[in-house]
């Protein structure tokens, strides 16, 4: 974790599904609003209201898509992520405990491991599963969907 905050608003690490959600089934009116909370995140990040992450972990799930457009989004939108996190064996550690305690894939505990490296603020996803999942490891992160977020940085 990095010794010491250089910023005062707030740094979050968002799930890869966030930089993808504008290409879900928006007919789910639960996808609809996550995909418009994902975009006012992007646009504070842009405003320099917050601060977003990219690890290694965003550049290798863009490098796998299928989709040259959706992998093209996503690069464009790691334009907006100014803090960037490569691989550190206390990542690895970190995540094979997560991995231990809640069932989590390794995926997914990379990417907090990632969230928790970098002393994130908030950790953001679409996955409910992986939200409780995340829950019940008890971090010093807030984690919570997009759309949760937004609601409670508006009130």
């Amino acid at each position: 974790m990095l010794q010491e905050k250089e910023y005062s608003m707030d740094l979050i690490y968002l799930d890869y599904n966030c930089f993808q959600r504008r290409f879900d089934d928006t007919s789910q009116i639960k996808i609809q609003l996550e995909a418009l909370a994902c975009e006012e995140i992007f646009l504070r990040a842009e405003l320099a209201q917050i601060q977003l992450a990219w690890s290694f972990m965003h550049e290798d799930e863009t490098l796998l898509c299928p989709f040259p457009n959706r992998m093209n989004v996503a690069f464009i939108l790691s334009t907006l992520c100014k803090i960037r996190i490569g691989p550190d064996d206390k990542i690895y550690e970190c995540a094979l405990e997560y991995q231990r305690k809640s069932r989590i894939t390794p995926k997914d505990a990379l990417h907090l491991a990632s969230a928790n490296f970098i002393g994130a603020d908030y950790f953001l996803s679409c996955d409910n599963r992986l939200l409780n999942q995340a829950k019940r490891l008890e971090l010093e992160i807030v984690i919570s969907n997009p759309v949760d977020y937004i609601r409670l940085e508006d009130i």
